[in-house]
């Protein structure tokens, strides 16, 4: 099957590409939009050819690692450069390289939240130990004390 999907001549409808890679009609006819994907018309039906295929699934690639639109474009067109495709593979590199380092510095502001909240939650435990210890020891045992007291408080009202 993997070969079949690479023929010249196969072509693919919509609704087999959305199947495929798990995407809307909107998304295809967006990026068709957008000037990412041309595909030739038959009356009213788009026809996919296994370029337009190939597009996709590496626009989807790119979306879902964190590219720009305008990155992906940049980087399909050079596909039709006439250079066994070393310089798409050369802007592609750099564009990698680009996610990984603002990924990583993601990821390096995540683990910083996650530590400045976990410090949170120790002294907000440490807080209620001394003020309110029957709120304690667990979260869901105080969101349920205090989903009671505010049922209270509706109720009084």
């Amino acid at each position: 099957m993997h070969a079949d999907l690479r023929r010249p001549h196969r072509t693919f409808t919509i609704r087999q590409l959305c199947v495929e890679f798990k995407c809307t009609p909107r998304a295809l006819r967006f990026y068709e939009d957008k000037g990412l994907l041309s595909p030739a018309r038959d009356g009213m039906n788009r026809v996919y050819s296994y370029k337009d295929r190939a597009r996709l699934q590496l626009i989807l690639r790119g979306k879902r690692v964190g590219l720009a639109l305008a990155e992906i474009r940049e980087i399909l067109d050079l596909y039709e450069l006439d250079d066994g495709g070393a310089t798409q593979n050369a802007k592609s590199l750099v564009k990698f390289r680009e996610r990984i380092v603002a990924l990583e510095a993601q990821r390096a502001d995540i683990d910083q939240a996650i530590e400045e909240l976990r410090r949170g939650c120790d002294a907000l435990e440490r807080h209620l130990a001394r003020t309110r210890p029957d709120l304690l020891p667990r979260a869901a045992d105080y969101d349920q004390v205090l989903r009671e007291r505010l049922g209270d408080l509706e109720h009084a009202k």
